[in-house]
């Protein structure tokens, strides 16, 4: 179970820097924002959450998405799927060197280097992830609409582990793990709310 967690990364999720419907930024809190993590293995899955330390989402002056930038907390990865004494093994597992070495990287990044919209609230996005001492470029669509007084950003976003060096488990790495492989993506659901 520890192994499944390639969920890792997230980075994240992933990961970002501040929300804004203008030029300006500001920053967003966590109760607004969230990332769910699901990491898969041979003989099954494991999900949780992670908490952005930074998010932002830039907007020009006609609401179009122009940047989304995240900064994510590695060090507050949670487990969700399990009773208590696994999930914390399974967490003391991710925050390992075997993993994500989170006492040594703390925190994952993305960066955007572009943003294209594709019609209906919805935007290809692609930047730079950082996670440990690796830097990848990134795209995945996200889904931006208006949700009354407020801006709702959707994105789900998969990381390959293995592009940063997260190799326990890891089939890129090893052979015959047989059912104890764990899959090289990872998933990551984020949700952001901007009043």
């Amino acid at each position: 179970m520890k192994t499944i967690i390639k969920f890792g990364l997230l980075t994240l999720a992933l990961v970002l820097v501040g929300t804004s419907f203008t030029t300006s930024e500001e920053a967003v809190g966590n109760e607004s924002s969230t990332i769910i993590w699901t990491g898969t293995k041979v003989t099954g899955e494991h999900t949780g959450t992670l908490d952005f330390k930074t998010v932002a989402w830039k907007f020009d002056e006609a609401g179009t998405l122009i940047s989304a930038n995240f900064i994510v907390d590695m060090t507050s990865i949670k487990n969700t799927d399990l009773d208590k004494e696994p999930a914390a093994k399974l967490v003391g597992h991710l925050n390992s060197a075997d993993f994500f070495n989170t006492a040594v990287y703390p925190t994952a990044e993305f960066k955007t280097t572009s943003v294209k919209s594709i019609g209906d609230g919805e935007y290809e996005i692609t930047g730079d992830m950082t996670i440990k001492e690796t830097t990848e470029s990134l795209t995945f669509n996200a889904n931006v609409t208006n949700d009354g007084h407020m801006k709702h950003c959707t994105a789900t976003v998969t990381i390959d582990r293995s592009k940063s060096d997260v190799r326990y488990g890891s089939g890129s790495f090893f052979d015959g793990l047989g059912d104890k492989m764990i899959y090289d993506d990872f998933v990551l659901e984020i949700d952001i709310k901007k009043h």
